[in-house]
């Protein structure tokens, strides 16, 4: 089914000249700009608009959200008073959480010693002399009875108390549209209407001119299967938005720690209250409003809220943090005195309703697919028109019973209208069966339904194009790290005195020195805790994978964490970040004035900047004859696939430590003249499938690459291991590079090594965005992951920026399309698969909804030249259309993915939609319906034997078989669409209750419709063998499909020669 184009629709995929297709938004696929949004919605023929563009950015109040925006931060306090005025009295639901609205009183309130009120005005207005008056944080504190070591109590009765007292960090969201909304949206569709007004007029008449017992069938079938088609219309569409309701709502509940009861726990942004310690560090989300404890050069991007890019320091001059913000830098903890809607994130969330996102590519270029076929469908509708009106004036329509329908000056007026309706009617219906409306919305259907199958395999999609665009991708940019290995880290190999440990965990035979500054570079040197759990029976710790596994040795060597922690004081934090490779820490003795700087990084970087190491005695040695030995150890550990990581220190002053806060921001720690105490080799085993799942990739034609801030050895051991490297004979120097050797290369230079590259070690995030950036110029789509704050511009730069759930960073999911929720490649694989999925399963309901239309318009069409009658009427084509547009997407785009689709190569950006291999399948089918069913229309009559009855009732009879004939084909036909390149169609169809379910119940509703609602349809009931008759036409639809893939297809498009006369009509609707 794979092709090659240069275009984006049917018709305009291969683009010739100069014509610009408005539904081509394939180049810039993660945010097309407004105007060619504009453009395509203007080059479109839709019949309603409302439903159509549901699921795309709304143009109209895109405008209107930003100037809200302005208006929340300008009238913060008017906007609050009046929301709270408003939600008094009711209960509002988020996350199944209620809302709960404080007491606006502004005393205190309850046990604590300050009113809502006023905490939120501190916060609002920034007043920092209002918070001097209180005593500052600690006053704060005091007030609302923290304790800004150990936290609140962690019990549901003192949670409570808070939130009665100040609110919950909950917000009342918008409800969703009601299942009426549907219903009124799905009635705004043009055709729609007209048929309701014709059939009220033709109930009129009928009513009239038959009486009420007989006469009100005509126009009572239309609106009935008018109001059927609504209905199911609505339920469809509603059920979509309840999926993506669930989604946002999963997008919304961020998980972050807090300190309660001295402990650090992990709980939902909902669940924080006023007098919470939040721990932050970079890439954090800001979870409510509050004042700052420790800051340790920790920066707040506050652009969300203010619109200023530039980070801001916080200190205790600057100590306000409002919720939404990112921290793009440092380290520090925070006092939350706001949440909720006493927020001003919280009244940005409330007033500004969830935005859908922007289009997909692929909905642009349905859109496309749709106006072309609307298009024809148009001229067609008309050309019977025009046909069946010149036919009807001119005396050679005939009735059923074969007398003249017109004879002028013998007919009623009353007639004569009618039978214009009549004829109006079945050329309005060919038209609603011409334009695929359900076509575009079968993307989002079939998005919907990829993504809420995609959390149940630990992906959550954050922005719709994603499940499309990783179908096309050809390379996945993996971290290591968490991604590739299981991110369960333990110390097993220690150099510790110049020396390796015979058993790393036994810290017996250490000498004192080496052993005091050792624990307390492990226990201050850290982003971690140590804590006793809930029982008291056993000692938990928290953390990252690195500092978890540093902790825990330190505790098996005998550290005790909160002794070492008091001995001595924090002067300064350098973070740890992944450019920078390491992470240290000043501290004071509490006993003496000295001043000792520790480090802890990648081992090589570290052991650069040091002059010496501690031997076993706790002496200092000179560095120079020992190098080699280190660098060998460091060598043979990350050979084996252990991350290095080296501690340091080194001594200082008293008089180099700074004295207040503003020296504070401005101090760096010093990097050099170091002395080594321990090398430590951390094992993070490879995950359990992920060589399959590396397989699978290549197999698929999809390369990955492992970029990483190891040791080039490391991530060389790791490759070959999950098989990323196929053996060590491909571990050369063109395919393994690091991060410093690709970054000094020049643009050409890296072009020419990008496509070779399967490993890059010693990566900083700026040498990962720009191998993203190398592979994009070189016309590769690429998918890449990332956990850090410093990955966020090479997410926002991929194609698709998956981000990971558990080690990921806010700033890396807000950057991110994707979150893998489990931080396992085998996801990221699994994602592949529903994105290919995605646009097999699009082309599969394109090739069953364009052989419904090809037959149906040709059927309609010929009989209406030669001999003035439809065999297919107004509501057998509306039942014919419920079944392919509403019935048939959701039997169809909702297929599961297969094996077979990582057996293919990549899906092209540009591939085309209409393969030749789909045009042969619909060609095949559509030329087998048309013959036969036409051959019915001429011929049934002599061909069936009918002739017991009247002319009438043999009509009626032949054309109740080709009705009956017809829906039967087409349910046969969904099969053959399932497989449109393979020979069993019927592989695994079991598997899918969704598309049984509702062929099983289109069979049955025709087998009603035939034999109890022939009054409805125009129609009788058929005798068992003409029922014979039906299935065996739709019967053979399966062998002919099965012999017509033996067809070879051209390679040269079929659309090649559709694209001038659509390229014209476009480009005369842009005029």
């Amino acid at each position: 089914m794979a092709g090659s184009g240069n275009g984006t629709g049917m018709a305009g995929e291969v683009v010739e000249g100069n014509f610009s297709d408005p539904f081509n938004i394939v180049e810039s696929t993660k945010n097309p700009s407004l105007n060619s949004l504009k453009r395509w919605r203007k080059a479109v023929l839709v019949l309603n608009a409302s439903r159509r563009f549901r699921y795309t950015l709304d143009l109209t109040k895109h405008e209107e959200k930003e100037q809200c925006t302005r208006m929340i931060r300008t009238h913060t306090q008017v906007i609050r008073a009046a929301l709270l005025f408003k939600l008094a009295g009711q209960q509002v639901l988020v996350m199944d959480m209620p809302v709960t609205h404080p007491s606006p009183k502004g005393s205190p309130h309850g046990n604590y010693g300050i009113g809502v009120e006023e905490l939120v005005s501190i916060t609002r207005d920034h007043n920092l002399a209002e918070l001097q008056q209180h005593g500052g944080v600690k006053g704060l504190s005091e007030l609302l009875k923290t304790n800004l070591d150990a936290g609140i109590d962690d019990n549901n009765g003192e949670l409570s108390k808070r939130r009665s007292a100040f609110g919950s960090n909950t917000y009342p969201v918008k409800k969703g549209r009601s299942f009426l909304r549907f219903l009124w949206e799905a009635w705004q569709d043009l055709t729609l209407i007209i048929l309701i007004v014709a059939a009220a007029a033709s109930l009129a008449l009928g009513i009239k001119t038959e009486g009420i017992k007989e006469g009100w069938y005509d126009g009572g079938s239309i609106t009935f299967a008018v109001l059927l088609v609504i209905f199911v219309t609505a339920m469809s569409d509603y059920r979509q938005s309840l999926q993506f309701q669930n989604l946002n709502e999963e997008k919304r509940n961020i998980q972050l720690e807090v300190i309660r009861g001295g402990r650090r726990e992990k709980i939902s942004i909902y669940d924080v209250v006023v007098g919470d310690v939040v721990p932050l560090k970079i890439g954090d989300q800001v979870p409510a409003d509050g004042i700052s404890i420790t800051t340790h050069a920790l920066s707040i991007d506050e652009s969300s809220m203010t619109g200023e890019t530039r980070a801001v320091r916080k200190d205790q001059e600057r100590p306000f943090l409002m919720a939404g913000c990112k921290v793009s830098d440092g380290a520090g903890s925070m006092l939350v005195t706001a949440v909720g809607v006493n927020t001003e994130w919280g009244l940005l969330l409330t007033t500004i309703a969830e935005d859908n996102g922007g289009e997909t590519p692929l909905q642009v270029r349905l859109n496309g697919v749709a106006t072309f076929i609307g298009i024809v469908g148009l001229v067609v509708a008309f050309f019977v028109l025009v046909i069946l009106l010149a036919r009807f004036f001119t005396g050679n329509s005939k009735n059923p019973d074969g007398t003249i329908q017109f004879v002028r000056g013998r007919i009623s007026i009353s007639d004569t209208v009618n039978g214009v309706i009549k004829i109006f009617t079945s050329a309005v219906t060919i038209l609603v069966v011409a334009v695929p409306e359900g076509l575009p919305l079968a993307v989002t259907l079939t998005l919907a339904y990829s993504m809420k199958k995609m959390m149940a395999d630990k992906a959550l999609v954050r922005r719709l194009s994603a499940c499309e665009t990783m179908g096309s991708a050809t390379t996945i940019c993996s971290d290591k790290t968490g991604t590739l290995t299981l991110n369960e880290m333990t110390v097993v190999e220690a150099y510790v005195g110049g020396e390796k440990l015979d058993q790393p965990e036994n810290g017996s035979h250490l000498h004192e020195n080496i052993s005091s500054l050792l624990e307390e570079g492990i226990s201050q040197n850290t982003s971690g805790s140590v804590f006793l759990s809930k029982d008291g029976k056993r000692i938990e710790v928290s953390g990252s994978p690195t500092e978890k596994a540093i902790l825990s040795w330190g505790i098996k060597l005998g550290m005790k964490f909160d002794a070492i922690k008091s001995n001595s004081i924090v002067v300064h934090i350098s973070p740890f970040n992944s450019m920078k490779k390491r992470g240290g820490v000043a501290v004071q003795s509490q006993t003496d004035t000295q001043i000792r700087v520790h480090w802890k990084g990648a081992a090589e970087i570290i052991l650069e900047s040091c002059i010496g190491y501690l031997d076993t005695n706790g002496h200092f040695q000179p560095l120079d004859n020992n190098k080699a030995h280190f660098n060998e150890a460091i060598e043979n550990m990350a050979g084996r696939s252990l991350r290095c990581v080296a501690i340091a220190y080194r001594k200082g002053e008293v008089n180099e430590a700074p004295c207040d806060e503003a020296r504070l921001v401005q101090r760096i720690l010093p990097e050099g003249d170091l002395v080594l105490i321990a090398i430590v080799g951390i094992k993070d085993p490879c995950r359990p499938g992920v060589k399959d799942a590396v397989r699978i990739c290549t197999d698929a034609g999809i390369k990955v690459r492992m970029v990483t801030g190891d040791n080039l050895r490391t991530a060389k051991a790791i490759a070959l291991e999950c098989g990323i490297l196929p053996s060590e004979a491909d571990a050369t120097d063109e395919n393994i590079i690091e991060g410093k050797t690709f970054r000094e290369l020049s643009d050409l230079e890296r072009q020419e090594v990008a496509m070779r590259i399967s490993v890059m070690g010693r990566s900083s995030p700026n040498d990962k965005l720009l191998l993203v950036q190398t592979l994009r110029k070189l016309g590769e789509v690429v998918a890449v992951t990332g956990d850090g704050t410093n990955d966020a511009p090479a997410l926002h730069e991929a194609d698709i920026g998956l981000s990971m759930g558990i080690q990921g960073t806010e700033v890396a999911k807000d950057s991110s399309d994707i979150i893998i929720l489990d931080d396992n490649f085998a996801s990221v694989v699994k994602v592949v698969r529903w994105g290919r999925s995605v646009y097999a399963n699009i082309q599969k309901f394109i090739q069953f909804q364009l052989t419904v239309n090809v037959a149906a318009l040709t059927i309609n069409v010929v009989a209406a030249i030669s001999s003035g009658d439809v065999p297919l009427n107004t509501v057998q084509l509306l039942w014919v259309n419920l079944i392919m547009d509403t019935l048939g997407a959701l039997a169809l785009a909702t297929e599961p993915p297969t094996d077979h689709l990582m057996h293919r190569p990549p899906v092209g950006r540009r591939e085309l939609l209409v393969t030749n291999i789909i045009w042969r399948n619909l060609f095949i089918q559509a030329l087998y319906q048309v013959s036969v069913l036409l051959v019915l229309h001429f011929y049934g009559k002599s061909i069936l034997k009918l002739h017991q009855g009247g002319r009438e009732d043999e009509t009626i009879v032949k054309n109740s078989v080709i009705f009956n004939a017809f829906v039967l084909c087409q349910i046969f036909n969904e099969f053959n669409a399932r497989k449109p390149d393979e020979i069993n169609v019927f592989n695994g169809v079991t598997k899918n209750k969704l598309f049984m379910g509702i062929v099983g119940g289109t069979l049955i509703l025709q087998i009603l419709i035939m034999e109890f609602l022939g009054k409805f349809t125009t129609s009788v009931r058929l005798e068992w063998h003409l029922w014979l008759v039906c299935l065996a036409i739709a019967f053979l639809s399966w062998p002919l499909a099965a012999l017509g893939k033996f067809i070879p297809v051209p390679e040269t498009p079929l659309a090649k020669f559709l694209i001038k006369p659509y390229q014209r009509c476009v480009a005369a609707r842009d005029t």
